[in-house]
């Protein structure tokens, strides 16, 4: 008979064998994201949903994204929650709906709200993994305190964020709110100051408000359109071009391939990667290094293709060989448009460009997205490296997009609304686990962003049925592709950014979308749909499959009339009635005033059945 001390020893080695093996079978995890991404932009999607490599407007260059199709599973009809930055990216991190949620637009977040939850960093921390950010972010939470005060919250252990490595000079373009330059303070502060790195690592500024406070930069704004050949968005119905303030739609990079902000982004991640130190720097910051005795999360939130749409000179000159074929518009098709998507066409109107310079934009977000996919691989041969050198499992979540962005679809560009275009962003998930994310696999079933907490959280060892998760309002993406879970009929969200309030729903065959508030303003009259007529709803109606660029808005089409009227009432009784939060921001708010309308709960069942 042992005795009692071995028998404890012997109890002792197996809880930590046990914790050992557990810790092994927590992946690393790397979580990819890009910015304003049409999902034509990668053959593998292009081949999977047209059967055809090119994009429809034409040369499509994605080695590495493809490898990753080849790799492991893609969700090839995943869209997203929103599509403006700020609550698509909410959706990601929280799980939840905005609707769930109550991140509608760019507000900031209450963590101390009744109905806020941690995000999906801030669970893998608690799940005992090291977290790490790189680049651009777009989830601003806020630490509001009983009395009153509000800080800042960060959301991951380690941030190394998009706008100090601008300061530093790590980067090829920036724009920021400033009181200084060059160490000097200024009269007054500048809302709006562009600048430009040159690889001495020169700062050249395009500000018009700079202009007028300081004389001696009269110009330029000017010289840097010129020098980079800028192409600046503007309307010939409200004005002139101008070489201030509005977005750049192409031009070339003043810095190397590498060597620019999401350059920056790779090269920082792989050494940091290859850094154990326990201290690690970063231009004029220092950050905790990687600690290889932990399962590392990492997020790397890339800015390509969002504009400035600036690609190195090196990709830039090669794709200007390629002709492309520019999306035709009729001004007819504003007149069924509804009038807040023909808002958003108005303000981001690109007709009124020359085809020379349609054809300019066109090359250049296509260049930016192959240089971007350049970066992409890199940082999936540093991480995999990592992970099988350390003798741990892993998986890569790579997003296509946060949403999409229109290249004179619909006579604009700029993102905002539900169109497919906008909101169609597929999802790859690779893993050293090839059981439950095959190589090569395709899943067609839909798939939303709102899933990607959920599945990322599984993988790291989360029992999704516990309490603690019961808010997300996804799945685990691996009992999707090998349907475990009950699928969907439909996808679903809202967007509140420049359009104004308005959700959709989008089935095989159909896409449906309603203005879903009268205004803004957060918890009054949200029962206004159910009382609003038809006509005030601002109605839309896509039959999608026979008319893919949905062109033809059929909602007072008397011959799909059940069929809008059905979509209408599941969408008002989702987004309105089941569980719906409001929260109240602003300059005399807080986020502590949280509204709730419950009107049809259990609505969100995935099931719609239509008669077409």
């Amino acid at each position: 008979m042992k005795s009692p001390i071995k028998i404890i020893s012997l109890l002792y080695c197996f809880i930590l064998c046990t914790n050992t093996v557990f810790a092994q079978k927590q992946p690393n995890v790397l979580w990819l994201l890009t910015d304003d991404q049409r999902y034509d932009t990668v053959k593998a999607f292009n081949k999977m949903l047209h059967n055809r490599e090119m994009s429809e407007l034409g040369y499509t260059e994605s080695p590495n994204v493809d490898r990753l199709a080849d790799m492991g599973t893609t969700f090839i009809n995943t869209y997203c929650q929103a599509a403006a930055c700020a609550p698509s990216r909410a959706s990601m991190h929280y799980g939840r709906y905005p609707f769930k949620s109550g991140i509608y637009e760019f507000e900031y977040h209450n963590n101390n709200a009744e109905h806020t939850r941690p995000t999906l960093p801030e669970q893998m921390a608690d799940l005992g993994y090291q977290t790490l950010h790189i680049g651009k972010l777009g989830v601003r939470v806020k630490n509001v305190k009983e009395n009153g005060k509000v800080q800042s919250h960060q959301i991951y252990q380690t941030d190394i964020d998009f706008k100090g490595l601008a300061k530093d000079g790590l980067t090829d373009w920036g724009k920021s709110w400033t009181t200084t330059l060059n160490g000097e303070k200024l009269e007054k502060p500048i809302k709006s100051l562009e600048f430009f790195v040159t690889p001495e690592g020169t700062f050249e500024y395009s500000s018009k408000e700079l202009e007028e406070l300081r004389p001696e930069y009269k110009g330029s704004a000017a010289k840097a359109y010129e020098k980079y050949d800028l192409l600046r968005h503007y309307n010939k119905k409200k004005g002139p071009k101008s070489v201030y303030k509005s977005s750049i739609l192409a031009g070339v990079s003043p810095q190397p391939a590498g060597k620019t902000r999401d350059g920056y982004y790779a090269s920082v991640f792989v050494d940091y990667l290859k850094n154990e130190k326990e201290k690690f720097t970063v231009g004029s910051r220092t950050f905790d290094g990687v600690d290889r005795s932990k399962p590392l999360f990492c997020h790397i939130g890339f800015d390509f293709p969002h504009t400035p749409v600036l690609p190195p000179a090196s990709y830039r000159e090669r794709f200007k060989k390629y002709t492309y074929n520019i999306p035709e518009f009729e001004e007819k098709e504003l007149k069924t448009m509804p009038k807040q998507f023909r808002n958003q066409v108005m303000r981001g109107y690109s007709d009124s460009l020359t085809d020379e310079e349609k054809l300019t934009m066109i090359q250049d977000y296509f260049a930016f997205c192959a240089y971007g996919d350049q970066l992409i691989g890199e940082t999936v041969d540093a991480f995999i490296e990592y992970s099988e050198s350390n003798k741990q499992e892993w998986m890569i979540v790579y997003v296509c997009g946060d949403h999409g962005w229109k290249l004179n679809d619909h006579g604009s560009v700029s993102k905002f609304t539900p169109w497919e275009i906008d909101s169609h962003n597929p999802i790859i998930v690779v893993s050293s686990d090839k059981k439950k994310f095959p190589e090569g696999k395709v899943v067609r079933e839909f798939t939303e962003f709102v899933d990607i907490s959920p599945t990322i959280l599984s993988a790291a060892g989360a029992n999704l049925d516990a309490e603690t998760y019961n808010h997300l309002d996804g799945f685990d993406m691996a009992k999707i592709a090998d349907k475990t879970v009950s699928l969907r009929d439909y996808v679903v969200g809202e967007n509140h950014a420049v359009t104004g309030p308005r959700a959709y729903i989008r089935t095989k065959n159909f896409m449906f979308s309603i203005q879903s508030r009268p205004n803004k303003k957060r918890g009054e009259n949200m029962e206004w749909a159910l009382n609003a007529s038809y006509e005030e709803l601002d109605p839309c109606l896509y039959y999608t499959s026979k008319d893919p660029h949905e062109i033809k808005n059929l909602a007072f089409d008397k011959k799909y009339k059940h069929i809008a009227m059905t979509m209408k009432e599941k969408l008002i009784n989702v987004v309105l009635g089941d569980g719906r939060v409001e929260v109240v921001w602003g300059k005399k708010a807080d986020g502590t005033k949280v509204f709730r309308s419950n009107f049809a709960e259990g609505a969100h069942d995935h099931k719609l059945q239509l008669s077409k």
